[in-house]
């Protein structure tokens, strides 16, 4: 999977799937966008990225090729600031020239049952989850409709394809997340432009890092492949949609949960 000479937009890329996206990216070819809110985690990996070029080879930190891999940006920014994603890209125009693949995997959780669930736990999750997906690919198609090429890819989850007691914001807003890829889906295809999902199920991150061992053993239970995913899983699979090689589809939601949905 060759990304050589493509631009990527990751946002909430300072840690987790994000970084794994990131990094991933990179090491195909690709000059990377971070963005995410800790700017100090954000330059953490755009120097990470710095060091590793297309297929692990080291890039000299001083002269990274302006075209290659190795090439990354750190950009700071709250997506639920539209103003400020709307900065972000430009800057990212500007530094980078374009934005081929935008990767919407910013997202949070503030889990609570619907009866107790407070309105502003509402709207920063679906505002961080949904909203900003909407407002990042209005940013990021100009660039992609001028080039007549280009990938959006959004981190949904199982959740979003099951519910989640406790967890109805952050259900709907990746439920949404699966709306809003089949809507795109259909609006730029004709432009050579895809737009996919990706599903993550049990995924190791600093989000499950807090679930008891005893809830941790439970969901086993539930996944065939036997064990939790890593986010170099997932990595993987937005790479391939990033690529020429899935260049026939989109509207697709690609399933990453060892198997915990079927059908």
């Amino acid at each position: 999977m060759d990304l050589t000479g493509r631009v990527a937009l990751i946002t909430g890329a300072s840690q987790g799937i994000g970084r794994a996206c990131a990094l991933k990216l990179a090491k195909c070819g690709a000059r990377v966008a971070l963005v995410a809110r800790n700017q100090q985690k954000l330059e953490e990996v755009a120097q990470e990225i710095s060091k590793v070029a297309r297929a692990g080879t080291p890039v000299p930190p001083e002269s990274p090729s302006s075209s290659g891999a190795g090439v990354a940006r750190a950009f700071s920014v709250d997506v639920e600031n539209e103003d400020q994603i709307k900065a972000a890209f430009k800057g990212v125009i500007s530094e980078l020239g374009k934005i081929d693949i935008l990767v919407n995997n910013a997202g949070i959780t503030r889990d609570q049952l619907i009866m107790r669930m407070k309105r502003a736990d509402w709207d920063a999750v679906l505002n961080t989850n949904l909203t900003s997906a909407y407002v990042c690919t209005q940013q990021a198609i100009g660039s992609m409709l001028k080039q007549r090429w280009g990938r959006i890819i959004n981190i949904t989850s199982i959740f979003g394809q099951t519910g989640q007691a406790g967890q109805t914001n952050y259900s709907a807003s990746k439920a949404g997340l699966i709306g809003l890829t089949m809507a795109v889906a259909r609006e730029v295809g004709s432009r050579n432009i895809t737009c996919n999902a990706v599903a993550p199920g049990f995924i190791e991150t600093a989000m499950t890092s807090t679930v008891s061992e005893e809830l941790k053993q439970t969901a086993l239970k539930t996944i065939p492949l036997g064990r939790i995913g890593t986010t170099e899983d997932v990595a993987n699979c937005v790479a391939f949609l990033a690529s020429e090689e899935a260049g026939y589809i989109t509207g697709h939601v690609l399933n990453v949960n060892g198997g915990m949905l079927m059908g």
